[in-house]
């Protein structure tokens, strides 16, 4: 059995920075203080810490330091972003909310509840290609559209969607466009500076700690959007998200952010010469890749490999890389992946998608002919056994 095991799964979350690691221990351990804490140089250094970070994070968005709270994930994000808009479409006779089918279960099961309570949810499949368009998207506005909701990665698939192009067009109707740029963020940040009114992401995608990311609300001239609260219980955070801010891990995220920056273009070039590597040794097998391959992130990978169950093969390649079928959100009870079945592929390949993803740093740790060998190893005996 091999002693390093290569992580595949950095799409559901990435090892901390070391020097991440460090400024998060510090402000855990030396600079402890509350950064709501005003009478002594504890708490003052803590907002401080706060104040730079919120700069530096809204600077790589392009948004002012006030249009950004911070919050503990894309999750409560989304939540934030799509309940808390609620109130104000159901006042003004505006319940009709237009989204995809392949987005993140942190937007569909909040979109559920919503229609719950009497909204129209418009969900858009993006068929083979993974890939929304933006005609479809604005063909189903209406003017009693409240909110217009577009990941702009996919997390199954990598594929990237046009949020940008949706963003110039909405911003000239009343109707809020929302991203989930858990995925993106940091890797993609272009798009996310085009005029998108509502911005969810996370931090432990690009080396910072779980448990911090946050929820930017763009002003249109000098409004925001009108969310209300989910929580209660203290002033932070523009009153949208009470609580003792956690300082150390916003200057982790920071700090991550900061990294990843510097590193950015070096970076997708590795992550782009592993796939090339990868895709390359992979032609000993049969397999299928899904989604648009033009328009996807570098560190990516989604496949199936004919005749062969991905449950099955994951045991086979557990001495070899951590990979995963999907979203690490639903992965504890196995079901087919609802993205591949929005893009109506064949039931074979919707139930035994494989998802391959990567920092370059720890996917170099594979030896990608081995790893692949047993995959090609794997499926000859699936066929023999078949055959047979």
């Amino acid at each position: 059995m091999k002693t390093v095991v290569a992580y595949l799964d950095a799409a559901a979350t990435t090892r901390v920075l070391p020097q991440v690691a460090e400024v998060v221990l510090h402000w855990m351990s030396e600079d402890f203080g509350n950064a709501g804490s005003r009478t002594h140089e504890y708490g003052t250094r803590a907002k401080k810490a706060v104040a730079r970070a919120r700069e530096g994070i809204a600077t790589h968005l392009g948004v002012r330091p006030d249009e950004l709270i911070f919050t503990s994930g894309a999750t409560e994000s989304n939540n934030i972003a799509l309940l808390g808009l609620a109130p104000y479409g159901a006042e003004h006779g505006r319940r009709h909310i237009v989204s995809t089918a392949i987005e993140h279960k942190a937007v569909l099961e909040p979109l559920e509840h919503l229609e719950a309570q009497g909204f129209e949810i418009d969900l858009i499949e993006p068929g083979p290609s993974g890939r929304v368009s933006a005609e479809a998207v604005l063909e189903r506005v209406r003017p009693d559209t409240l909110l217009v909701s577009v990941m702009q990665v996919n997390n199954e698939t990598g594929v990237i969607q046009p949020v940008a192009e949706l963003a110039e067009h909405l911003r000239a109707t009343e109707t809020y466009f929302h991203v989930d740029a858990a995925q993106g963020f940091g890797k993609l940040p272009e798009s996310l500076r085009a005029p998108i009114d509502l911005i969810s992401f996370s931090g432990h995608k690009i080396g910072a700690p779980k448990g911090i990311g946050g929820l930017v609300v763009r002003r249109r001239g000098r409004v925001a959007a009108p969310l209300k609260p989910l929580m209660f219980g203290g002033g932070q955070e523009r009153g949208l998200r009470p609580g003792t801010l956690p300082v150390p891990l916003i200057a982790g995220l920071s700090t991550a952010l900061e990294t990843f920056e510097n590193e950015h273009t070096k970076w997708l070039a590795a992550a782009e010469e592993f796939r090339s590597r990868l895709l390359v040794a992979l032609r000993k097998t049969r397999f299928h890749l899904h989604g648009d391959q033009e328009h996807v992130m570098p560190h990516i990978l989604n496949l199936s490999f004919e005749g062969v169950d991905a449950e099955a093969l994951i045991l086979q390649l557990k001495s070899y890389a951590a990979v995963a079928t999907g979203s690490a959100c639903t992965s504890a009870s196995y079901t087919p992946s609802h993205v591949l079945a929005a893009m109506q592929l064949p039931q074979e390949q919707i139930s035994n998608g494989l998802r391959l993803s990567w920092f370059p740093d720890q996917a170099n740790e594979l030896d990608v002919d081995e790893f692949v060998d047993v995959i090609a190893g794997y499926q000859a005996g699936v066929q023999t056994s078949t055959l047979a």
